[in-house]
Formats: C-alpha cells, sequence, structure tokens
C-alpha cells in the first residue's frame, strides 16, 4: 500500500501556472463579452439619436415649406413677394442653425468607447500586479 505524502496532495508548480492561465483567458472573454454588451447600447443609442434626427428633420421642412408659402403670400400683401421670400429664407436659417447645434451636442454625449470595461481591466491590471495574500 503506498502512502501519498503531504508534499505530493499539493498542486505543483505547472498546475499553479495553468490554473492562473485559465483564470486570466476566462477573465479575458469576460471582459470581451462585456465590451460587446457596452458597444451595442451605444450604437443602439446612436440609432436612436440619428432616427430622430431623421424624423425631425422631415418634419421640419414639411413645417418649414407650408408655414413659408403662407408667410409668403401673408407679407406679399404688403410688400413686394421677393422680399417676403427672402425674410422667411433668413428666419428658417436661424432656426436651422438652432436645430443643428441642438443635434450635434446631443451626439457628443453618445460615448464609443467601453467605459466600465476600460475601468474593469483596469482593476484587472492592477490586482495581477498587486495580489494580495
Amino acid at each position: 500500500m503506498t502512502s501519498v505524502s503531504r508534499h505530493d496532495s499539493q498542486p505543483s508548480l505547472g498546475q499553479l501556472v495553468g490554473e492562473i492561465g485559465n483564470d486570466l483567458s476566462t477573465l479575458l472573454r469576460q471582459e470581451l463579452r462585456l465590451a460587446k454588451v457596452e458597444m451595442r447600447e451605444e450604437a443602439r443609442k446612436a440609432g436612436k439619436t440619428a432616427g430622430m434626427f431623421g424624423g425631425a428633420g422631415f418634419a421640419a421642412a414639411m413645417v418649414a415649406l407650408l408655414v413659408s408659402l403662407a408667410v409668403v403670400f401673408a407679407l406679399s400683401t404688403v410688400i413686394p413677394a421677393a422680399w417676403a421670400a427672402l425674410i422667411v429664407a433668413v428666419v428658417w436659417a436661424v432656426v436651422a442653425v438652432v436645430l443643428y447645434t441642438n443635434a450635434r451636442t446631443r451626439m457628443r454625449q453618445v460615448s464609443p468607447k467601453p467605459e466600465q470595461t476600460i475601468d474593469s481591466l483596469k482593476e484587472d491590471v492592477t490586482w495581477t500586479r498587486e495580489p494580495k495574500r
């Protein structure tokens, strides 16, 4: 009958290194999954924002056209039609600048970086450099 010594029951250095490699591999796979989820979420936000821009643009074009015609016709009873059309065009130019500025501000709020994943990876690097016993 062979007895197992205390030394044989402890994992070897090779086994420990293998476990560390497996753990790091699992950790990296989890980080990649998190990054994918985060990127999908940001892409969804950007897509919805783009759809809102498109819808707002179409609606604004229709309103601009119809209101412009009504205002030009109304002003043409007081001033020449050409001047009336020019005044209406300037007003819509101001509206366009305001809409563009607001849209640009909203687009800047969309983050292309997976912030949670970056923070988590930084923590992982710190942990691997300074393991606590």
